[in-house]
């Protein structure tokens, strides 16, 4: 009798496996036909402007990252970073250098280090130059605008400006905007739009940044 029971138990939750597996294959199967549709539907072929922004870190890592990944399907790519100083060592652009990458820094290291705000403005009035050479060629396919939100903040580099360049900028290439409290106006304009927000922070707790992990 014993046996008998045990070998209904064994069979029962053999079912209910049985009937999981199914379950979960039926689901799967849904989900593959939505992604299938809507890759489908994706038909349009362009240039892409992505903003990568929040508080948090890592807007920067993914936005030379992307650049890292253009650059390996053998892509041109174009980087200017604003806030950073030349004397500034940036591991990121250790890598490109190695590759034929147009780059711009602006070299002041920002208001912290100059104590100027002419001085920054100039800087920052060279560095858009910069950037808007890049975003009129049409034999660079992305270019990554490095913490250039904080130049539209302050109002270093015109906002009407920006919009109008990234607008007519060539049709197939991609432009990525990194930087915190980027202005509503090219939220809006951005085809694709990432906010990075803080969890924990290591600086907060005392520890310096590192070689390696944080530039």
């Amino acid at each position: 009798m014993n046996d008998i029971k045990k070998d209904d138990a064994s069979q029962s939750q053999d079912q209910a496996a049985s009937e999981k597996e199914q379950k979960h294959i039926e689901r799967q199967k849904k989900i593959k036909a939505n992604v299938d549709k809507r890759v489908a539907q994706a038909t349009e072929e362009r240039g892409v402007f992505l903003v990568i922004t929040g508080n948090g870190k890592g807007k920067s890592t993914s936005g030379f990252g992307t650049v890292l990944r253009a650059i390996g399907h053998g892509q041109k790519a174009g980087v200017v970073q604003f806030i950073k100083g030349t004397q500034w060592e940036c591991g990121e652009m250790n890598i490109l250098k190695q590759f034929d990458v147009q780059h711009h820094v602006m070299g002041t290291g920002f208001t912290w280090e100059t104590q100027s705000t002419e001085t920054d403005k100039a800087a920052a009035k060279v560095a858009w130059e910069k950037s808007k050479d890049m975003l009129a060629d049409d034999s660079i396919n992305i270019v990554l605008l490095d913490e250039m939100t904080y130049m539209v903040k302050y109002g270093y580099i015109d906002l009407e400006e920006v919009i109008e360049v990234i607008q007519n900028r060539p049709t197939m290439q991609h432009v990525i905007i990194t930087g915190r409290a980027c202005h509503r106006r090219l939220i809006e304009l951005a085809d694709t739009v990432s906010e990075v927000q803080p969890i924990k922070h290591a600086f907060d707790a005392g520890v310096m940044a590192q070689k390696g992990l944080d530039w």
